[in-house]
């Protein structure tokens, strides 16, 4: 299984929790925990009830955003190991859009690692989104920051260290 896919199939995080479960085993301190994360399609966003979504991607530059968010946490949270899958298409209510799992020696590693992703893909992942919901349908801002911004990455690793 890849860490990093664009896909119209339907996500699974199991599958990728255990690949990066596998590889962080293999490397430093081993693995001690896995953080996952799944996006589900909303049933209702500002005040509207949601139909059903659409997203689109620009693939090659999509999974390129991938590989620098996995070098940027590595560098940031060393030895761990992270995987994205994000989902293109046609989704329903209650489906994933996108999958994260992140595996480190410790658990907070792994929960800021898993954070801190889900921020990055947010901020510089060319992935957009097309909401249709009663009464009309509109395109949702995608990534808007500069994938070099280090202010933007700064807020994403705030965000993902940040205490409950």
């Amino acid at each position: 299984m890849p860490l990093f896919a664009i896909t119209p199939a339907v996500l699974s995080v199991d599958g990728l929790a255990a690949e990066v479960a596998a590889l962080a085993s293999r490397a430093g301190e081993g693995c001690g925990a896995v953080t996952t994360f799944a996006g589900l399609v909303r049933a209702h966003h500002q005040g509207r009830r949601v139909r059903y979504l659409e997203y689109e991607a620009y693939e090659p530059l999509a999974l390129k955003a991938f590989a620098q968010i996995q070098a940027e946490a590595s560098e940031a949270w060393a030895g761990a190991v992270l995987g994205m899958h994000h989902r293109t298409g046609r989704l329903e209510i209650g489906e994933a859009s996108i999958v994260i799992a992140a595996a480190s020696a410790h658990r907070a590693e792994a929960f800021a690692v898993c954070r801190y992703a889900i921020e990055r893909v947010k901020q510089i992942v060319p992935v957009w989104k097309h909401e249709y919901f009663d009464g009309g349908e509109a395109w949702v801002e995608g990534a808007i920051a500069d994938p070099s911004d280090a202010h933007a990455r700064e807020q994403a690793k705030a965000r993902a260290c940040a205490s409950a």
